[in-house]
């Protein structure tokens, strides 16, 4: 994957505003790269970011996706709901709520 790939979705990423969340699929269509959600993912493994609000990306159910460290599950859990992001009974965020896809268009 190029580095140009990379920076385009963790500058979508970057953009994601505290106390909401965008999908794997809605952060690749803002990044130019429509049905490829995978590539968010990757993305976010390779990134070395500090303060990249990684935990503000999860599944198109709205939910966090299972990870090969499950701690970090429970991190970006803890994390999203500290900028007031309520989860169900299932572990789901009601993406009609606090989903984000992208910037509103200015008129």
């Amino acid at each position: 994957m190029s580095q140009s790939i990379d920076a385009r979705i963790l500058t979508a990423v970057r953009a994601i505003p505290r106390g909401r969340v965008s999908t794997y699929g809605w952060i690749a269509t803002l990044a130019g790269f429509p049905r490829q959600p995978r590539m968010v993912g990757y993305a976010l493994r390779r990134a070395d970011e500090v303060d990249l609000p990684w935990h503000r990306v999860v599944n198109a159910q709205g939910g966090i996706s299972p990870r090969a460290n499950a701690e970090w599950v429970r991190v970006q859990r803890q994390r999203l709901e500290q900028e007031g992001i309520r989860f169900d009974a299932r572990g789901r965020i009601d993406l009609a709520r606090f989903g984000w896809k992208g910037p509103s268009p200015r008129p």
